[in-house]
């Protein structure tokens, strides 16, 4: 114990790992599926009125993360490599009795998942308060235009920070030290970290502003999802 001073950032320098349970593996895979579909339903209605349809479609897309983050990940305070298997139902690593450990996390499933809707709940807040405001600013400072359209980018903000602020808010907290460690992109690479970094496209009616970042936006979560969640999980940015 006196060995790991350093390791008091654990949960932060660990990737975070979906949690050990039938329903979260199916759903994490399922979970961009959802997002992609509903954002190419609602394309045409979304370049033909940005500012409703971004309303509208802002509360989906809320009920879609909230049940991913309930269903897939630990909420703060146990988040880490083997905090997934705390919030799944605590599996300890030495057996109980030989094969009730699935069948004990898999009846703790259902109250497990509605427990973890309360943080989920508590992270939304956080992340609509606090993101749009942020993201607006940074967007204006990449090019967003400055004096006109702010309710499409405030709007796109929000949808952003549904996307990349509410998983990092439900997962870290508001621990000051992670936030940092986000800030300076020092986090090992993970699912939630890489969808931040979205893919911009750039002139014709359903490029107008918002719709071409915020396209970008999406299919750089959904890709995001799977590079962070597969290909380079647990390797730190420029380190």
């Amino acid at each position: 114990m006196t060995s790991t001073p350093e390791r008091k950032t654990h949960s932060s320098s660990l990737p975070v790992n979906t949690l050990d349970s039938t329903l979260a593996r199916s759903f994490t895979h399922i979970h961009p599926v959802l997002l992609l579909s509903l954002y190419y339903l609602r394309f045409d209605a979304l370049v033909a009125d940005p500012v409703a349809e971004l309303l509208v479609s802002s509360v989906p897309v809320a009920a879609i993360q909230l049940a991913y983050l309930a269903i897939c990940l630990p909420p703060a305070g146990g988040s880490g490599a083997a905090s997934s298997s705390l919030a799944a139902g605590r599996p300890s690593k030495a057996p109980r009795k030989g094969k009730p450990s699935a069948a004990a996390a898999a009846g703790k499933g259902g109250l497990a998942v509605a427990t973890r809707l309360v943080p989920a709940l508590l992270s939304a807040l956080l992340a609509l308060v606090l993101g749009p405001p942020i993201l607006a600013i940074l967007m204006v400072l990449f090019g967003a235009p400055l004096t006109t359209h702010v309710p499409h980018t405030l709007l796109a903000a929000t949808h952003m920070s549904l996307l990349a602020v509410l998983p990092l808010f439900y997962v870290h907290g508001v621990d000051k030290k992670i936030w940092k460690d986000v800030a300076a992109a020092l986090l090992p690479l993970d699912e939630r970290l890489t969808r931040r970094f979205s893919v911009a496209l750039r002139d014709r009616e359903w490029q107008k502003w918002p719709v071409t970042i915020l396209t970008g936006a999406y299919i750089g979560y959904a890709t995001g999802k799977f590079v962070g969640g597969y290909v380079v999980k647990g390797k730190r940015l420029g380190s």
